[in-house]
């Protein structure tokens, strides 16, 4: 699905069953599972189901980079198994990046991509920690 971030930045959000190996609106994915075993330009984070990154310093890098692309025009795709808790919390980082207010991005990506995302309490969390550590250093770049 294309969740399209009010500043207009657009990224697809999938989940595992939706997979496709060749995807030509596809220039670069990144994933939560190593499930995914992408054959493409991707990059996969180190993130447990229904947990929390591995090492949060590097996922939170790589979702800001992933979402530089896209605000640049490339089409990036991201996923996770199931399309909700994991992805959903990568949606919610990219949606403060575009200008959504931390208080506001869970329930943003909830009502404009699906209203199951971001399953646990923790990564509602881990959301508002991004926002704190991460995006003050992105202002101005």
């Amino acid at each position: 699905m294309k969740v399209r971030f009010p500043d207009g930045t657009v990224v697809t959000a999938r989940s595992l069953a939706e997979r496709r190996e060749r995807d030509a609106d596809r220039d670069f994915g990144l994933y939560m599972d190593a499930a995914w075993r992408p054959t493409w330009d991707a990059h996969v984070i180190e993130w447990a189901d229904f947990g929390l990154p591995t090492d949060p310093i590097q996922a939170a890098r790589s979702i800001v980079a992933a979402f530089k692309r896209a605000k640049v025009g490339e089409r990036i795709e991201v996923g996770c198994v199931g399309g909700l808790g994991r992805t959903g919390t990568v949606l919610a980082c990219m949606a403060v990046l575009a200008g959504v207010p931390v208080n506001d991005a869970v329930r943003w990506v909830r009502a404009n991509y699906h209203s199951e995302a971001i399953e646990r309490a923790a990564q509602e969390r881990w959301v508002e920690w991004f926002a704190e550590q991460v995006v003050p250093d992105e202002v101005g770049k």
